[in-house]
């Protein structure tokens, strides 16, 4: 059994995941566009205050577009190593990844509504 200490394969596997976002990051647009979105989430809700249920939502909800993003990108890695020519069920391992990016974006949009505008003065 592996300790918590140390270079144990428990500490490993941090750097590896952690190496595995950078590279995301480093190659994946959209992924930085949803980072961005979600700094100016954050940002937006530290000027509002929100109440800490608030928080536990916008978080829950950008969590679950970068999970959804980080997901779709290794899947289309995957499917570009074992099926380097189009084919088919390739695409639509890419289009039914990419689809669970829209599902969390879109939910994340309405939680964001559902958080933030109450929080916005009514016009008239």
């Amino acid at each position: 059994m592996a300790t918590v200490t140390g270079d144990s394969g428990f500490w490993r596997g941090f750097a590896h995941a952690g190496h595995g976002i950078r590279q995301a990051v480093g190659s994946e647009r959209n992924l930085r566009v949803q980072l961005a979105a979600g700094t100016a989430a954050l940002a937006t809700g530290a000027f509002l205050r929100l109440s800490t249920v608030e928080w536990a939502a916008v978080l829950l909800a950008a969590g679950l577009v970068l999970t959804a993003e980080l997901v779709n990108s290794a899947v289309e890695t995957v499917v570009d190593l074992a099926s380097p020519d189009q084919h088919p069920l390739a695409g639509r391992a890419k289009d039914i990844a990419a689809g669970a990016c829209l599902v969390a974006s879109v939910t994340a949009a309405a939680v964001g509504a559902l958080v933030f505008l109450p929080h916005l003065p009514v016009p008239w």
